[in-house]
């Protein structure tokens, strides 16, 4: 509990002692997904051909690549969250900023204004 807590804020885990697992982004599915990866590789090579050294080294490989690819996954999807975000808030801005002018794309003209 003290661990948690110091100097008022919680810290989160932090593996290797660099990363803080709970505030990166994509971090915390990427190891889980990551574990998964190395349990399941590693087991099937181990029941496949039943040598120990080699299937933990097939895990460990399965552990590097589950994760990473999980990891640029979701960072991937991430980014492409925040450019839609940015996109639809700029839109919002220029709805408010434009409606009821005579600017306002979604404004139909009316028969006065096209003869002029």
């Amino acid at each position: 509990m003290a661990d948690e807590e110091h100097n008022g804020k919680k810290q989160g885990f932090k593996l290797m002692g660099i990363l803080d697992i709970q505030s990166t982004a994509c971090a915390r599915e990427a190891l889980l997904h990551g574990a998964g990866g190395s349990l399941v590789a590693g087991l099937l090579h181990f029941l496949a051909t039943s040598r120990v050294k080699r299937s933990f080294d097939i895990g460990f490989a399965g552990f590097f690549l589950t994760t990473l690819g999980s990891w640029c996954y979701c960072r991937y999807n991430n980014a492409v969250l925040r450019v839609q975000q940015r996109v639809i808030q700029e839109g919002i801005k220029n709805k408010v900023m434009y409606e009821g002018t005579s600017i306002d794309p979604t404004r139909k003209p009316k028969a006065d204004e096209k003869s002029s």
